[in-house]
């Protein structure tokens, strides 16, 4: 018999649709705050987030940059008529490298791993150009089906200067969640990215950073909060729905992280509680926790965590953080590097025992979904106590919407 907590139903709610925040509030420090500690709840403004935070908290925020990684292509026209739309979303680099920081720098050429909308109408052998002028240049960009099975998309162009990132800029559209049911404005562009975004290569905002701005920020710094940017740039599959009815054959989609060893010295030296700014950057602390892990059982492992690496019954698993943080910084220092780059499948559910963070800051969440999962292992079934009082005192709902910082321990 199923335990109830593995039991999708379990993590069920009543979202109307109308507290769904369909755009984001003028000023972005003016969003709810739900406050949750040791079990009790209050509401605050956000921008007053500086005085709620426990002494010594140390925050760490994903500065993941959203791409405008939709891009609009039309077959070329025929007697028929004209051609068909094509919508090609970047999902993953293929070629030249599977790091993204680096494939977006890519000249002349590049491949990606691609969702095709209207695919049917796109033969493996028709060649979709578009003209486009990027930094004052005129070039033509090139789409080809080079895997129709993967959907792998090959991108050429004809300005050897111009960086794929370029041409993402000029030609693509904010990869709004599907949920906001609606086409992307001009103001999205700014609206959907944090104001500390500079690491190119999310399809999705790591949206609890959204509500901070630089005056937010001054102040964490006089109030002697310290901070920390990794980044975790988020995929398409954050908004894959959980359709089996057991939690635990979800199929988890990876994402990339980048680690720098200055993060790592400062989670082996630190003096205060960790909270994360968003699930991405939970997951990102957690992921690397568990390559030290890896790394106690052999020296050279891949920093690649799979999804249910926490629940595999290994006497490693009580590994202290520091002991795991001088891992990860004993394989660092023996290879001479500055920072990690790796890939993480962890899936985060009641069962978990945190390793690294102390509490979150945080969106509120579509139900049944893998990020209410990890509320209900960070706070238990108060989970459920904290969005009903969200639903009753007119909290505004998913990416736009309002926030939450969560402090279950002291």
């Amino acid at each position: 018999m199923m335990n109830e907590l593995m039991h999708l139903e379990a993590y069920d709610y009543p979202l109307p649709e109308e507290r769904i925040a369909r755009y984001p509030l003028k000023q972005r420090d003016h969003a709810k705050l739900l406050l949750y500690q040791q079990g009790n709840i209050s509401d605050r403004v956000f921008h007053k987030l500086p005085e709620l935070l426990p002494p010594h908290s140390h925050l760490f925020f994903n500065a993941t940059k959203v791409i405008p990684a939709r891009l609009f292509f039309q077959k070329p026209s025929t007697e028929q008529g004209a051609g068909a739309n094509i919508e090609i979303f970047l999902l993953n680099p293929v070629a030249p490298s599977t790091i993204i920081g680096e494939a977006m720098l890519a000249k002349q050429q590049c491949s990606w791993h691609c969702m095709v909308g209207n695919k049917k109408k796109w033969k493996g052998d028709i060649v979709l150009q578009k003209t486009l002028t990027v930094n004052g240049q005129t070039l033509e960009l090139s789409a080809s089906l080079e895997d129709p099975e993967q959907q792998w998309v090959h991108f050429c162009w004809d300005q050897p200067e111009v960086s794929f990132v370029d041409i993402v800029e000029a030609a693509g559209l904010t990869p709004l969640p599907p949920y906001l049911r609606r086409d992307a404005t001009e103001d999205d562009k700014a609206r959907y990215q944090t104001v500390y975004s500079e690491k190119e290569g999310a399809v999705a905002a790591p949206t609890a950073g959204l509500h901070f701005t630089p005056e937010v920020l001054q102040k964490l710094g006089e109030k002697g909060i310290q901070k920390s940017y990794l980044t975790l740039h988020v995929s398409a599959g954050t908004f894959q729905p959980i359709k089996a009815q057991d939690i635990r054959e979800h199929p988890m989609h990876a994402e990339q992280m980048v680690i720098h060893k200055s993060q790592v010295k400062s989670l082996l030296d630190k003096q205060g509680p960790i909270i994360a700014v968003g699930t991405t950057s939970m997951r990102t602390l957690e992921s690397l926790y568990w390559y030290g892990v890896l790394l106690g059982k052999n020296p050279e492992a891949v920093f690649k965590i799979p999804k249910l690496i926490a629940y595999q019954d290994h006497a490693e698993n009580n590994l202290s953080l520091q002991a795991s943080m001088e891992q990860i910084l004993g394989y660092m220092e023996r290879h001479q590097l500055e920072q990690l780059i790796g890939e993480t499948e962890i899936f985060i559910f009641p069962g978990y025992r945190f390793k690294v963070c102390e509490g979150l800051i945080t969106n509120f969440h579509l139900p049944k979904s893998t990020l209410i999962l990890l509320i209900a292992t960070l706070v238990g079934k108060d989970w459920k106590r904290i969005y009903q009082h969200a639903l009753q005192h007119d909290y505004r709902f998913l990416s736009y919407g309002d926030s939450s910082l969560l402090l279950p321990s002291p």
